[in-house]
């Protein structure tokens, strides 16, 4: 009996993001690809567009968005369908964190949503939303939070809603962070 040795998994190439979706060569890339990449930052779009484009890469200008009375305030949207990529070659994106540059109230727990789709209330009906809460002590600085995403084909819009806890209204003021991929 003959036997025929194949490569070992280690020497055998491999098209990651490139190759079969799902795959192990695949799924180790996007790994990869999301532990060690590029971040770009955006805030609101200094011309918009409608809802095509609404952020702008590098910008000093942040976004702002507003907690209802007690409730979640109306959905902002952060990210247009012409606002990705913004790589050429990139396919999916993710937003993986967020820059509160200031908040309306100190020592109060905001509750975040952040949602991806055509409108934010059908990525709230999708369950394709992302959340997060935050609190600040008056006078602090702050940093980005990282937050978990799942990958977003580019073009998909995306949207925030914020809660001040037992407030009426609340605004913060923040950037996104977001890398893309290319497959």
């Amino acid at each position: 009996m003959t036997y025929i040795r194949e490569p070992k998994i280690d020497n055998a190439p491999t098209n990651g993001l490139l190759g079969v979706e799902d795959s192990l060569a695949y799924r180790t890339h996007e790994v990869e690809r999301h532990l060690h990449h590029y971040d770009h930052f955006f805030g609101a779009a200094a011309i918009p567009s409608g809802t095509a484009h609404v952020a702008d890469h590098l910008t000093t200008t942040s976004f702002q968005a507003d907690a209802g009375n007690t409730v979640f305030g109306s959905w902002l949207q952060i990210l247009g369908s012409d606002d990705t990529p913004h790589v050429s070659g990139g396919a999916f994106y993710d937003v993986h964190e967020v820059f509160i540059e200031s908040i309306e109230r100190a020592n109060i727990v905001y509750l975040v949503q952040i949602g991806f789709g055509e409108s934010g209330a059908a990525a709230l009906s999708a369950d394709m939303v992302t959340e997060l809460m935050y609190i600040a002590p008056a006078n602090s600085r702050s940093s980005p939070i990282e937050i978990a995403s799942k990958r977003q084909a580019v073009g998909t819009k995306a949207w925030i809603r914020i809660l001040a806890d037992g407030q009426n209204t609340g605004t913060m003021d923040f950037f996104i962070g977001l890398h893309e991929y290319e497959g």
